[in-house]
């Protein structure tokens, strides 16, 4: 069935910025996608199209973006007549409509909302849930598999105003049985965590940040591991969840080294350390603590010290700012032996094509796939039908907390309780086997 009408409009994310939304028309009906925005984003992502007007929205607009959506993509795609289903074809036209490498001209925030509008069409038209559809897009067939939660709950980098270096400390339920308990044991720790951090570090510490998470006062990265231990062990559940971090260190990448104190505006430069000391460190850490996966250990063009890491450890290291979700990024890595997961943000690629390429390439490789939100989030929950239709096994969208970031734990739920009245009650959860681990590959995706 052809679009008859597509129409994009500003609307705001959870960080109070403007974001571009499209409503896209066919003969079955009206439907709509919104666009997140990333806080620390990688140089190497395609384009984020802001009017850059300073005396409106900080200039942090979308009018651009979306006379592009209504002036020029609107018109030329409806005058192709390619069908609603054909996303391939759709995604490759708007390429070739934007005709640069990094969607600069029309913008990844313009093309994307587009793409995604088409696929909810596309659904639609099939009359078959999203994830259906884009497992169909993927050629990926039943049983789906319900992903493992990172929950993202003690803050740090340029998401908080602490000390604290490391950007995310996340945890993941692994030792669940369903997707619904996963849930359950996120939940409590969460809340056990909020007390303990109430208790050490007073009532301002439980104030959450863009994701939910909160942000206590805390020295450094094993504070904050030992919060987390001790969370953990009160709610009951030890060797039931792992841990996980997103350093995003390219945040604190200074003339080639790595400044753990960048917040500091005075940081002595006799203290910041080498990849190979950073790596180190790391290890510690993964000696002493449950730690099941770390995204973006190192800069993202420090390649040499990724390669280093990687071959040490015997968990999944994952790519974010490294890879960007790119295709072409993704094969660099895996020739470098660079990281064994990526980190699947539909926003950094711009089309939903192009982010099931990305985990396909992977996925081939044996690494890991992650979901991922951004911290300027929307309602939209497209991200938790693509990672069941993916079948990648692990999903990070914030903490148990704040609506845009619970919309996509609900509608995993939703998943959920659908394949499990078609399935006589059993789905199966991912657990660890959706993490790489060294040079292991995900048990999911073993053949």
């Amino acid at each position: 069935m052809s679009i008859t009408k597509i129409h994009a409009r500003q609307i705001f994310d959870s960080r109070g910025n403007p974001t571009v939304e499209v409503d896209l028309w066919t003969q079955k009906g009206r439907f709509r996608a919104a666009v997140p925005s990333g806080a620390s984003t990688g140089i190497h992502e395609a384009v984020e199209l802001r009017d850059g007007v300073k005396t409106e929205y900080v200039g942090k607009g979308v009018s651009k973006a979306v006379a592009n959506v209504n002036d020029i993509i609107a018109p030329g795609l409806i005058g192709t007549g390619i069908t609603v289903t054909q996303q391939k074809e759709i995604d490759d036209y708007l390429i070739k409509l934007d005709g640069t490498p990094n969607k600069g001209k029309l913008g990844a925030n313009a093309i994307l909302g587009v793409s995604m509008a088409v696929a909810e069409a596309a659904a639609g038209e099939k009359g078959v849930p999203l994830y259906q559809h884009l497992a169909d897009l993927a050629g990926v067939k039943a049983p789906f598999v319900l992903p493992t939660p990172c929950f993202n709950v003690i803050n740090g980098g340029s998401h908080a105003g602490n000390k604290l270096a490391f950007q995310e400390f996340m945890l993941c339920p692994t030792g669940a049985t369903s997707f619904t308990e996963a849930m359950k044991i996120g939940t409590e720790t969460y809340h056990t965590l909020k007390k303990v951090i109430n208790a050490k570090y007073g009532i301002d510490a439980t104030n959450v940040g863009d994701e939910g998470g909160f942000a206590p006062n805390v020295s450094g990265a094993e504070e904050s591991l030992d919060l987390l231990t001790e969370a953990i062990k009160k709610a009951g559940y030890e060797g039931k969840i792992h841990i996980a971090l997103d350093v995003a260190s390219s945040e604190f990448y200074k003339d080639g080294k790595y400044d753990l104190d960048f917040k500091n505006p005075n940081s002595d430069p006799s203290k910041w350390i080498t990849g190979k000391e950073l790596a180190d460190i790391y290890l510690g850490y993964i000696k002493k603590y449950p730690i099941i996966s770390v995204e973006d250990p190192f800069d993202q063009d420090d390649w040499e010290a990724w390669s280093h890491l990687v071959k040490e450890v015997k968990i999944q290291i994952v790519g974010d700012d490294l890879t960007v979700t790119n295709p072409l990024r993704i094969k660099t890595a895996i020739e470098k032996k660079a990281c064994n997961g990526l980190l699947l943000k539909v926003n950094q690629i711009g089309t939903i094509s192009e982010s099931i390429q990305a985990a396909q390439l992977c996925q081939g490789d044996g690494w890991g796939v992650m979901v991922s939100h951004r911290s300027g989030e929307t309602e939209n929950t497209l991200i938790a039908d693509l990672v069941v239709a993916l079948g990648t096994g692990q999903i990070k969208t914030g903490a148990p907390a704040r609506s845009e970031r619970v919309a996509k734990y609900n509608q995993l739920l939703r998943i959920e309780e659908e394949l499990q009245a078609a399935n006589k009650g059993v789905v199966k959860y991912a657990g660890a086997e959706g993490f790489s681990a060294g040079t292991t590959a995900p048990g999911l995706h073993k053949k």
